[in-house]
């Protein structure tokens, strides 16, 4: 039993820091219809911000101001740059951004070299806060679960409970309306743009120190963004929070109870002596293909229900 409230707590913990990274995308996407490409970019230069910050001022400084220079960052990318290419057209933003992933990377890669860089999780939260039966949970785990469960609900309370978030899904359906009546729409998009990249970054300053800050995270963690939106909905934060906790619990439960793919082929009353002819399913197992699960799930649920869980359109 203990053993299953650790793969449940690693599992609501990992789909949690999917949220925090996807969640930016979700609401750029929801609000200004644009696909941002360099999000997984961001979430990169937070891990590399917070750790430049913790070797000056600790890790506190890092966790704080990563978020904000990122979405400064976001911001200045947005007005300078992204607004330029919104008269042209999805493909345009679509390309833009594209190219803002590459530089970004390179720029990366220019400042702290193509290595890993020894941004770690502190001491002083390097140590087991809960324990429940033999089983120990660390403080920076439950540090993260509380800050990323902390930015859902505020997130949520203010799209929907505020005149602020009024405004903003306002603008999302009728942006000629909500200019019209005195708001300045271009300055919001770019607000939100900001947020989008800050909550990337805060999700990069959180996780840098467990994934290990590299060049390279933003491709590992990039692609699935796209399964957490696709699954969860176009736009949908409650949808990206859902999609998230699943990927989380199904990707850990894979591994720490590894099945053979012949027993899943039997389960599913699928011929396992015609798929072992073609591939030895007894050294297959769910844990050896379960960085494949997510998209497997994003599959199954486009042919069953392309809106994904709670998107308004079709994908």
């Amino acid at each position: 039993m203990d053993s299953v409230a650790f793969v449940v707590f690693n599992g609501i913990s990992y789909g949690l820091m999917l949220f925090l990274l996807s969640s930016g995308f979700t609401l750029v996407f929801g609000i200004m219809g644009v696909l941002n490409i360099a999000h997984a970019t961001f979430f990169m230069l937070g891990a590399y911000f917070a750790y430049e910050l913790s070797r000056i001022g600790g890790f506190w400084l890092g966790l704080c101001l990563a978020p904000i220079g990122v979405a400064i960052l976001g911001s200045l990318i947005e007005r300078h740059v992204l607004s330029r290419a919104r008269g042209a057209g999805h493909l345009a933003e679509l390309l833009v951004t594209f190219g803002l992933a590459y530089v970004l990377t390179e720029a990366v890669q220019l400042i702290w070299g193509r290595t890993s860089v020894p941004y770690l999780v502190p001491t002083f939260l390097d140590f087991p806060l809960l324990r429940t039966g033999g089983i120990q949970y660390s403080a920076y785990k439950v540090l993260s679960f509380g800050l990323t469960l902390l930015v859902f609900i505020v997130l949520f309370l203010v799209m929907r409970l505020t005149l602020i978030g009024s405004i903003i899904r306002a603008a999302l359906t009728h942006p000629k309306m909500t200019a019209a009546l005195g708001h300045n729409v271009p300055r919001l998009f770019n607000q939100v743009f900001a947020v989008g990249a800050g909550l990337a970054g805060l999700a990069g300053a959180l996780a840098g120190n467990v994934l290990g800050t590299q060049p390279t995270m933003a491709i590992q963690l990039g692609a699935l963004i796209f399964v957490v939106v696709v699954v969860g909905g176009l736009g949908s934060l409650g949808g990206a929070l859902l999609a998230s906790l699943l990927i989380g619990l199904v990707q850990t439960a894979a591994v720490s109870y590894p099945v053979s793919l012949l027993d899943v082929a039997a389960l599913l009353h699928l011929d396992g002596q015609a798929l072992a002819r073609s591939t030895d399913l007894r050294q297959l197992s769910t844990a050896s293909i379960a960085p494949l699960l997510p998209y497997l799930l994003m599959i199954v649920l486009l042919l069953v229900r392309p809106r994904g869980l709670f998107g308004t359109r079709d994908v």
